[in-house]
């Protein structure tokens, strides 16, 4: 597939003057692509998709709420790609727990039923549960085609739609069946947090946190200096912010595709939050909210190994709860249920789990525990 080359200091923005910003690239080689950061972006979609190479059919997948916020606007792009491609929008519903296989199959029918040419692209409008059906949908049908992330949130903006991790949750767990699909193009259009729920806007807050504690501090500083404007989302601010989060995710990604090794490090918070999220049933908190819980958890268990201060745990509560996000896994989740899930976590081998830890704001390393080593943590 051919994309425009592009790097991290690139600017961009529409003829028609839609939408200016960062470009980012992610380096994978031939399978190498861009991640568009800017405000208005939304509206330039479709000239960006038109820099692809050429589709029949595009498909967008997205839900009923944000078809309604951003669906119009990204459909007239659509319209503009060169050649007319065909367009169509499918919906599925909205939230995690509908983040699994009876969604993806009713996916599936609904894309070969429209014609099952490979020349196919598939767009991905929404957050981070959409990216990742759509993106397992793209990955598999037709043993696989091009697909294009537009992240509506900010979890997705700055993680998920980067990277090229697709997949769905089953009885047993989150993520357990999914797989490694590149998409072609990243588009974040960061005008869209303005119009956020507030909890969704600060669940998203949590991934920006975790990148800056293990392995960027200048992030974290820069956060921590200004969690009121962050909060307040401050279109400057978090434009710079969302791109920070890119250019660290990109060059992880570019390292390690496949969660070999480096990469495995993005997990820090996610081995506990993944637990709390199945052990309320992916009902009770948002997927961000669970990280930010498990982010503090981690970094208790990482105080207990010796490899943080106390002074580090307290700056990193300080800045979540600053930012609007609970610290604390409610004491009414059974501590035994959560050891059970922890153990069943995917990165789990031979007995033992992979804790991502911190070592101080800014560095993490990996530690192979048993699961019951983090029953203290959990508080």
């Amino acid at each position: 597939m051919a994309t425009r080359r592009s790097s991290d200091t690139r600017r961009t923005g529409g003829d028609n003057g839609a939408g200016v910003g960062t470009v980012v690239k992610v380096s994978l080689g031939a399978r190498s692509y861009p991640i568009h950061v800017g405000a208005g972006l939304l509206s330039d979609t479709g000239r960006l998709v038109g820099e692809l190479e050429p589709a029949g059919r595009v498909v967008v997948i997205t839900n009923a709420l944000v078809r309604s916020l951003y669906g119009a606007r990204l459909e007239r792009s659509l319209r503009g790609i060169p050649g007319r491609a065909k367009i169509e929008v499918l919906e599925m519903p909205d939230g995690e727990r509908f983040k699994n296989l009876r969604t993806v199959s009713n996916l599936y029918d609904a894309v070969l039923d429209g014609g099952g040419a490979r020349d196919t692209l598939i767009v991905a409008l929404g957050g981070g549960v959409v990216g990742d059906v759509a993106g397992f949908v793209a990955s598999t049908v037709l043993r696989g085609i091009r697909f294009v992330q537009v992240p509506t949130t900010l979890l997705a903006q700055v993680d998920s739609s980067v990277g090229g991790k697709t997949g769905v949750n089953t009885a047993h767990g989150k993520n357990l069946i999914g797989a490694f699909h590149q998409p072609s193009l990243v588009v974040a259009d960061t005008a869209v947090l303005s119009t956020l729920p507030d909890r969704e806007y600060r669940a998203g807050l949590a991934e920006v946190v975790k990148k800056g504690v293990i392995m960027s501090k200048p992030l974290f500083n820069l956060l921590d200096r200004n969690s009121v404007a962050v909060g307040a989302r401050d279109a400057g601010l978090m434009t710079e912010v969302v791109a920070r989060c890119c250019k660290l995710k990109a060059h992880v990604v570019a390292k390690d595709e496949t969660d070999a090794g480096l990469r495995a490090t993005l997990n820090f918070g996610h081995t506990f939050g993944h637990a709390v999220e199945k052990v309320s049933k992916y009902r009770r908190f948002l997927h961000g909210e669970a990280v930010a819980m498990g982010m503090v958890a981690a970094a208790r268990l990482s105080l207990e190994r010796g490899l943080c201060s106390e002074g580090d745990v307290e700056r990193l509560i300080s800045l979540l709860k600053r930012l609007g996000l609970q610290t604390a896994i409610p004491a009414d989740l059974d501590r035994k249920a959560l050891v059970d899930a922890i153990a069943f976590d995917k990165k789990a081998a031979g007995g033992e789990v992979r804790f991502i830890l911190t070592k101080g704001i800014g560095s993490c390393c990996e530690e192979k525990l048993a699961p019951r080593a983090a029953l203290r943590a959990l508080g």
